[in-house]
């Protein structure tokens, strides 16, 4: 119990404390500005006021904005180096008249921040008040010139260094909006009125100014034409802003290097037609600082070279070549200070200047080329991890710049590069190798492979030029074969497969050593790094050619006297996956004479009963006729070879039912991606006359019994795309073919279908006349008792509707009448499998129709309606489909869309007052055609629709108030919730009016509408309007969404904390962050705590280690290479490998991570499926998987078959699966359990389930409780008579 005048503790802090005397005041002192108003209020202003009802007018709306600032806001608004100062006690009247009613859109800035509390905010608000009153009392019109004129009069008058400040912080805003030939004029007077400013400011203590002006300056420079800098006062003027890039003070420093680049690269004049190639004061800058750097030379701090560099960075890649080459030597000349900042620093800027991509005039191919041999000096030790990183990157980009201005040249200097890169992978660090690998690949392709086809074929003895210098590169990189890089081989072999890309086709003469010794380690017992190995010579093999590769690489398989362990198998698998662009003769004339080879000697060995080498063999010559897909990838020699292999391939197809799928797929690969001209597309379609009737036969022959009939499928796919290169005229003969064995009495059921397979597949490649034919053939199967000719009569006229090309297009226009009359006198015999395709031709021939035809559209729609409930998800997909589309006809007949649309409507308002099934299907189709036309429907429409469905939700039908419970959904969904809040009350009282049994089926859907109005509504309004039975779930509701949200900002709470202590590290991209660990990874001394690495931080800035020689050798500091031994990094340091990645491990070292909650976009993903599923966009059954065209081929030859196991009737999940629990404990001698050693005793544990608590279950758990305690009280009972037993004997 607290006692009575006393406080808990710690509750001090969160108190106001009363001053002495003052405790018995409810509000001591909070009314002293209400009483100084007071004493105000009856006083009158003797002048006139200039508080008007427009300056209250936007001095309410600039309260109403967003006032408030942050602090990194702030400090960016106001001048930073002025502290702040107390309140002022004037009035805010005359602080707003002539600020916040500023016209001028420059000083929006400043108006934004007007209620800063800074000092030198206030100054800036009152200089910007007192200059706008002044023009207004001119009769100005407040531009940017008047303001530029009046703020540089005021600058030449103002004397304090605050008003400076704030005048200069004005006109740097203005002078960027103020027009160039103002600037022009007055630049003289305005560059005299700055220097004198910018002088006073250099000398005095607080340059609160200097950034401003310096800012000004620049604009000024910058706006000026090219001939004003041939005079000496302008240079004078740019001197002066130079000077001060390497001030001591960093924001003053900042500005005035942002000037001088902002002028070297940014001047109005560079972006004419007859622009220059360089500025005139770019020479100027580059000697100002090669000077600066020299005066510094070699000091302790370096901040000076450090800053300069820092500009250098920026501006190298704009001076002319003689300045770029004087800068050049100086950095070499500063990293052979051995400073670990500098030398970072000029790394930073020889990559950007690299990267930067300069023309000859800037950075010669020589220049170039004696920069990357001079850097070779400065190489760091592969120990030194940043430091290398950054080498490679500059070193790298020198390359690719290089290349594109000289290639020659280039190429001759890449192979020391090779060499130094190659050395680097027997770095100990694993980001290095990495690196290494990297710009060795990207120096092949950026650097080599656009060069190899003007070389032409390359030999081992090519002594000069570009030939000599891709052989050593290549004979360096093959030494990465050695032993002593084993620990980087997967990195040797990724450099190895890209060379073999790059350059395996012209130079494979000198790779098939290399070639060899790659085979030799893949023999090798327990190669670890097999993966990367298939990789580098499938590489080879997608160069070279499978030819060349089995001619380096042989696959000593003949069929006879074998090895049977097959060591060289393993380029089978690898041809397959890599080869591509080759000749397809080679197939011809080795692998397929090779796999009859084997085929004949595995039918021997089975003979012989030798089975398992039959059983090898067999397996092998398939593998070896899975290549031809890939030597039917765009192969060269495709004109030549197809008619030598055609023979072969149709012999397949018809005698080995095994090579079907493989085939099939060569034959669409050739036809798909290889026929690109028109004679290779005549060459291929010349043998059609040869392989669509054996695909025909194939197809229409029935499968054996228990035999799979799988590849029917690809079959008839390849008949498909074989079609697209036949001629019409003969298609229109297989057509004829095929229509009299559809008729022939000795025809089956199963070949009739397949005939009329066939002819779907025919039907769009077919000329007008044979369509007419066909139409008037298949036209009494529409009308057929069979379903499934039916079906595929309409699939045949589905075809001929809609089918791209203009014969099917004048068909349809030629037999319209005709196929109106058709489809209306088949509506009444149409089987359900037949609809989709019935629907799909709807579609396809009510695009086509005019007003005229309006009268077949009306007949049609309540076959239309009634299908949006048919038991295929395709025909609900189609049905749905041609609601929209009939919707477009009705748009088009009319040209208003709401009056077609309120026509529509009309037509469909009839269906409800139909049957229960019309009714539903109506509400159904008027849900999608809302979804659809939202924005075309009148609003008395759409109120009057929704108050006929409302009433709908009393009937005592579940399908109908489904039905309307997801237009209800859709209209939450599209209608504006405006609009919608003056009919909440109807859709209310329609959800109130279903019938319990109703509500109850459908609790979920409910919760959901009751969710979203929730939301829309909120809680209160909503449960007002509804009966009482519903208060509990919105209730439930209610505390769902609270728990969601609190859960959501915990998530949130913690995801901000985490990345707030351990921040992910990105990939370095740019030299800048390669280098940026080499500035704060100087690692401290060991022993010192927290407080002290924090202390010595600055001090460790710029520190650099010395490595030893080896044992007791001495350091020989006049060796060429001592600059090796200066490090960035503590070589006595060893850094932790572990990474802490917040994932729990398994002991063999896998990650466990565990699926998060969705999260919000997740979410709202399904909600809005949801809706598309209620409008009959997307279908709420999951469609079966279907073959699709594009990944048909990959698929086929290892598609499982799919088998279905249920249970008994009625049953769809796999029985049988759970275990007795108690099985284990039973005794196999006796009856009764046993108790087992390390395991729980033989009770009946329940487990603790949350559906145990489901009150509708009391009664079946109960039984099964029942149950369980008859059975122990047994056990004890048989236990206890046991015992009796035992005892009597």
């Amino acid at each position: 119990m607290v006692k009575t005048g006393k406080l808990r503790s710690g509750s001090g802090s969160k108190l106001k404390r009363w001053k002495k005397g003052h405790s018995s005041e409810s509000n001591p002192q909070t009314s002293r500005f209400r009483q100084a108003a007071k004493s105000r209020f009856f006083s009158r202003p003797s002048d006139k006021s200039d508080l008007t009802v427009d300056a209250l007018k936007l001095h309410n709306e600039l309260q109403a904005g967003p006032l408030e600032l942050s602090a990194g806001s702030r400090k960016d608004a106001c001048m930073e180096e002025e502290p702040d100062q107390a309140l002022s006690d004037r009035t805010s009247g005359t602080f707003l008249s002539g600020l916040s009613d500023c016209s001028n859109l420059t000083f929006r800035k400043v108006q934004r921040f007007w209620e800063s509390n800074s000092a030198a905010h206030k100054e800036i608000c009152a200089v910007l008040a007192a200059v706008t009153e002044v023009i207004r009392s001119q009769g100005g019109k407040e531009t940017e010139t008047e303001y530029f004129a009046a703020l540089m009069t005021t600058l030449e008058v103002v004397d304090s260094a605050e008003s400076q400040a704030a005048v200069a912080y004005l006109l740097n805003l203005v002078m960027k909006r103020v027009p160039a030939p103002v600037l022009m004029s007055k630049f003289s007077d305005t560059t005299k009125a700055l220097m004198d400013v910018m002088s006073k400011q250099a000398t005095s203590e607080t340059a609160s100014a200097l950034r401003w002006i310096l800012s000004c300056l620049a604009t000024l420079l910058r706006k000026q034409d090219a001939s004003v800098w041939t005079y000496p006062s302008t240079l004078q003027a740019y001197h002066g802003l130079l000077s001060f890039t390497v001030h001591n003070k960093p924001k003053v420093r900042k500005a005035a290097q942002q000037g001088v680049c902002s002028v070297v690269r940014g001047s109005d004049f560079l972006f004419t037609d007859k622009a220059p190639t360089h500025h005139p004061a770019a020479v100027t800058t580059a000697k100002f600082c090669i000077k600066e750097m020299e005066q510094a030379g070699g000091s302790k701090e370096d901040t000076t070279t450090l800053h300069v560099l820092g500009l250098l960075k920026e501006l190298m890649g704009t001076f002319p070549l003689g300045a770029v080459k004087s800068c050049c030597e100086t950095l070499l000349r500063v990293m052979t200070l051995s400073h670990v900042l500098v030398t970072a620093s000029a790394m930073q800027a020889f990559h950007r200047l690299f990267n930067g991509k300069p023309n000859a005039s800037t950075l010669s191919p020589e220049l170039n080329a004696q920069i990357i041999t001079a850097l070779y000096d400065y190489l760091p030790s592969e120990n030194d991890l940043q430091p290398l990183l950054a080498w490679l990157a500059v070193m790298e980009k020198a390359h690719v710049h290089l290349a594109s201005l000289q290639s020659s040249l280039s190429l001759g200097h890449l192979p020391r590069l090779f060499s130094a890169a190659m050395s680097c992978l027997l770095s100990p660090h694993t980001q290095v190798v990495s690196a290494a690998t990297n710009t060795l690949k990207t120096l092949l392709t950026e650097c080599v492979a656009p060069r190899m086809e003007e070389m032409g074929m390359i030999t081992a003895t090519a002594s000069a030029g570009n030939p000599s210098s891709v052989c050593k590169m290549f004979r360096i990189v093959e030494e990465g074969l050695s032993y002593r890089f084993h620990a980087s081989w997967p990195f040797v072999l990724q450099v190895l497969g890209c060379f073999y890309r790059v350059a395996g086709k012209q130079a494979h003469t000198i790779m098939t050593k290399s070639l060899q010794s790659l085979a030799d380690l893949r023999s090798t017992p327990q190669f670890p790094f097999s993966g990367e190995l298939d990789l580098a010579v499938g590489g080879a093999v997608e160069s070279m050619g499978p030819e060349i590769v089995l001619g380096a690489v042989p696959l000593n398989i003949t069929g006879y006297d074998d090895d049977l362990e097959f060591p060289r198998s393993w380029l089978v698998p690898v041809i397959r996956d890599h080869v591509k662009n080759t000749h397809l003769g080679f197939f011809n004339s080795y692998f397929h004479p090779l796999a009859s080879t084997l085929k004949q000697r595995a039918e021997e060995l089975e003979e012989s009963a030798q089975k398992l080498e039959a059983k090898v063999y067999q397996t092998l010559q398939l593998q070896i006729w899975t290549m031809l897909p890939g030597f039917c990838t765009c192969p060269v020699d495709l004109l030549v070879s197809f008619k030598g292999i055609a023979r072969t391939l149709g012999m397949a197809i018809n005698e080995r039912p095994d090579l079907r799928l493989i085939v099939c797929q060569a034959l669409r690969t050739i036809i798909n991606k290889s026929c690109s001209t028109e004679e290779e597309k005549a060459e291929v379609g010349r043998f059609s006359k040869n392989f669509l009737p054996i695909l025909f036969n194939v197809y229409s022959q029935q499968p054996a019994a228990g035999e799979s009939g799988t590849y029917r499928m690809a079959v008839l796919d390849t008949i498909k795309v074989y079609l697209t290169v036949t001629e019409t005229q003969m298609i229109n003969t297989f057509l004829q073919k095929a229509t009299e064995r559809l008729n022939s009495t000795e025809s089956n059921e199963f070949t009739r279908l397949s005939m009329m397979d066939l002819m779907v597949a025919m039907a769009p490649f077919l000329d007008e006349v044979t369509m007419t034919k066909t139409f008037e053939l298949i036209r009494p199967y529409l009308q057929t008792k069979e379903p499934g000719m039916q079906k595929k009569a309409y699939r045949v006229l589905e075809e001929m509707c809609g089918g791209e090309q203009d014969d099917c297009r004048s068909f349809v226009v030629a037999n319209l009448e005709t196929l109106k009359v058709v489809l209306l006198e088949t509506l009444k015999n149409a089987s359900s499998p037949a609809k989709r395709p019935r629907l799909k031709c709807l579609i396809n021939i009510v695009k086509r129709l005019g007003e005229e035809h309006k009268d077949f559209i009306t007949a049609l729609l309540p076959e239309v309606i009634i299908c949006t409930k048919e038991v295929s998800v395709g025909a609900r997909k189609n049905a749905y489909n041609l609601l929209v589309e009939i919707g477009n006809a009705f748009v088009r007949f009319c040209g208003d869309k709401k009056d077609a649309m309120e026509q529509y409507l009309l037509l469909v308002y009839a269906g409800l007052t139909g049957s229960v099934t019309m009714i539903t299907c109506t509400v159904l189709a008027l849900t999608r055609l809302v979804f659809e036309y939202k924005d075309s429907i009148e609003v008395a429409t759409m109120e009057q629709l929704l108050h006929n469905v409302c009433l709908l939700m009393g009937a005592r039908t579940r399908e109908i108030v489904k039905a309307a419970l997801g237009f209800i959904k859709v209209i939450l969904f599209i209608m504006d919730p405006k609009m919608l809040a003056s009919h909440v009350t109807v859709m209310m009282e329609g959800i109130g009016s279903i019938k319990d049994d109703v509500r109850r089926h459908f609790r979920t859907k409910l919760k959901n509408i009751f969710t979203k109005l929730i939301r829309k509504f909120g809680f209160e309004l909503v449960k007002s309007m509804l009966p009482a039975e519903h208060h509990k779930v919105l209730a439930n509701i209610r505390k769902a969404e609270a728990r969601t949200k609190r859960r959501k900002q915990t998530t949130e709470q913690q995801d901000d904390s985490e990345s707030e202590e351990e921040a992910p590290k990105t990939k370095s991209e740019s030299i800048e962050d390669i280098l940026a660990e080499s500035d704060s990874d100087l690692s401290e001394d060991e022993g010192k705590g927290g407080n002290a690495q924090n202390k010595a931080g600055k001090q460790q800035k710029g520190r650099a280690w010395l490595k030893e020689g080896a044992e007791d050798d001495p350091l020989n500091f006049l060796d060429p290479k001592v600059s090796q031994r200066v490090l960035a990094t503590n070589p006595g340091l060893k850094k932790s490998a572990k990474v802490e990645h917040g994932f729990k491990v398994t002991s063999d070292g896998r990650l466990i991570i565990k699926e998060e909650e969705e999260d919000v976009k997740d979410k709202d993903e399904g909600e809005m499926k949801d809706i598309l599923e209620e409008a009959g966009v997307k279908s709420k059954k999951t469609q079966k998987r279907k073959f699709q065209d594009d990944n048909f081929d990959d698929d086929m030859d290892v598609e499982p078959q799919l088998k279905y196991k249920a249970g008994g009737s009625g049953i769809h999940r796999p029985l049988g699966g759970s275990r007795d629990t108690g099985a284990d404990y039973k005794s196999k001698k006796g009856k009764g359990d046993v108790k087992k050693q390390g395991k729980l005793d033989p009770y009946a544990y329940i487990p603790l389930k949350k559906a145990q608590l489901n009150r509708r279950k009391r009664a079946k758990l109960q039984g099964q409780f029942k149950g369980m305690v008859k059975g122990a009280q047994k056990g004890a009972l048989s236990g206890k008579k046991m015992q009796k037993k035992k005892r009597k004997a």
